[in-house]
Formats: C-alpha cells, sequence, structure tokens
C-alpha cells in the first residue's frame, strides 16, 4: 500500500475537495440573490379592494372538483 504514488488521489481526498468546492459555489450563488426586505407599495384602499372574482373557470372547478352526494 505504501509503495503506491502519491500523484493519485485518494478517495476520501477527493470526497473532502469536492466538498469544499460544492461549499464554496453555493455560498457564491446565495449572495447577488440575498436582497433587503422592500415595504408594501400598495396604499388602504388598494389593500382593501375586492381581488376573488367568480369568472367561468372558477365555476367550472368547484364544478369538476364537487364532493359527491
Amino acid at each position: 500500500m505504501k509503495d503506491k504514488d502519491k500523484t493519485s488521489v485518494d478517495r476520501r481526498d477527493f470526497l473532502r475537495k469536492v466538498g469544499i468546492g460544492t461549499a464554496g459555489a453555493g455560498a457564491a450563488l446565495t449572495t447577488p440573490l440575498m436582497t433587503s426586505a422592500q415595504a408594501d407599495s400598495e396604499s388602504e384602499n388598494e389593500k382593501r379592494k375586492a381581488r376573488y372574482r367568480v369568472t367561468d373557470d372558477v365555476k367550472a372547478f368547484y364544478r369538476v372538483n364537487r364532493y359527491p352526494k
């Protein structure tokens, strides 16, 4: 075993280097994606307006997914 050349990479060394590289790449990718929180831009009237609309699609959904009697 000791006669082996050190030019080859051991399995444990390989896994250690891959793990370190993956952690470094993950940290590099998440840094630009982090942004500060922004406040809501809606006014009080826009926050209170009705958003639910009964359309044909909504009616079809409830008709198709109705429980059997």
